[in-house]
Order: structure tokens, then C-alpha cells, then sequence
């Protein structure tokens, strides 16, 4: 397990940016309030094995007695590096993605289930949307009862929404909480 180098530091933040906005902010400088220590340490980004993990300073220092090739996972993994060098989110991240979201969507109860097996969020299924939405801009998916359920990328903004017919998309699926079931074997 290391640090993210400069590169790494960009892609992942970049990815996050597109997701929490300015709230990127609250994730870099989140006190934590784990280990021996009276002093609040803070949260920090580690590489192990390709996978991106968001893991407190004070779990940091007590994996240095694991050595790497038994270290599985360490914290919560955020994301991960494909072979080409790109970076993708995980569903893992909604924990840190969803109190911080720039951009939300709600859901009717009808349309969450097309939702967890994958689909994308039709007009038809909306409950709310967030204003000033723009064409690219990551999303984060609610229920009705601010339960958050996944994050995909907005395929229409706010006001092409009001004049999109019901079976046009809205949000393009990237992940969702369903994926625990669906990849039980990979996760």
C-alpha cells in the first residue's frame, strides 16, 4: 500500500470533482476520530493492488505491521485504475459520494428497482432533480426517502429534462447498490 503519485492524485480527484463539486473539499479535510490518539487524524488515499482506497491516517500507521501480499483491503475502496490507466468509481464510494453530491436525483418508487438492475433513469421514473444539472455532470441517485441507491452521468440537463418525452434518459447508469448481488462473486 502507497500513496497516490501526482498523476493518480489528479485522475482520482478529477473523478470525484465531477460528483461533489467544491464539496471535494469535505472528503480531503474530514477529521477522523479513529485510534488511540486524543488528536483528530484525517483521512488519506492509498494504492494497493490497482484499487483506490479512502482510509484514516491511524488505520495507516497500524497496516505497517501487515505485510503487502497479505494486505486485502484496507478502509474503503473508492475506485480502481484499469489497465489503460484510467480511473472508474466503484459502488463502494456512495458512502463518500452521496452526503457530499453536487448534483442529485430522486427517484419514484416504480422506477428504483429498473434502477438496481442496471438500467438507466428514464424521465418517466423521476421524482426530483436538482437545478443547473449540465449535460456530462456525475449524479447521484436517491429514493423518495433520501435513501441513495447509486451514481451515474446526467445524459440531458435540468431544462432538456421538462421537454424530454417520459422513455427519454435522464441519467446514465453507472452504479448502483444492487451490484453487491449481481457481482457477489467478484466483490
Amino acid at each position: 500500500m502507497r500513496p497516490l503519485d501526482e498523476k493518480e492524485t489528479t485522475s482520482v480527484f478529477e473523478k470525484l470533482f465531477k460528483f461533489t463539486g467544491n464539496n471535494l473539499k469535505n472528503i480531503v479535510e474530514n477529521p477522523s476520530h479513529e485510534g488511540p490518539d486524543s488528536d483528530p487524524g484525517g483521512y488519506c488515499f492509498r494504492l494497493h493492488k490497482n484499487k483506490v482506497y479512502y482510509v484514516s491516517d491511524s488505520l495507516v500507521k497500524r497496516a505497517t505491521n501487515v505485510a503487502r501480499p497479505q494486505l486485502v483491503s484496507l478502509g474503503t475502496c473508492i475506485g480502481k485504475f484499469t489497465h489503460g490507466g484510467s480511473f472508474h468509481l466503484t459502488v463502494q464510494s456512495l458512502s463518500i459520494l452521496a452526503p457530499n453530491a453536487k448534483h442529485k436525483v430522486w427517484l419514484k418508487p416504480t422506477s428504483e428497482m429498473s434502477f438496481l438492475y442496471g438500467n438507466h433513469v428514464l424521465k418517466g421514473g423521476l421524482g426530483r432533480i436538482t437545478e443547473n444539472i449540465a449535460l456530462g455532470d456525475g449524479v447521484v441517485v436517491f429514493s423518495m426517502s433520501d435513501v441513495p441507491l447509486g451514481f451515474g452521468i446526467a445524459a440531458k440537463s435540468t431544462q432538456d429534462c421538462r421537454k424530454l418525452d417520459p422513455n427519454g434518459i435522464v441519467v446514465l447508469h453507472q452504479a448502483d447498490i444492487g451490484e453487491y448481488l449481481r457481482m457477489e462473486d467478484e466483490l
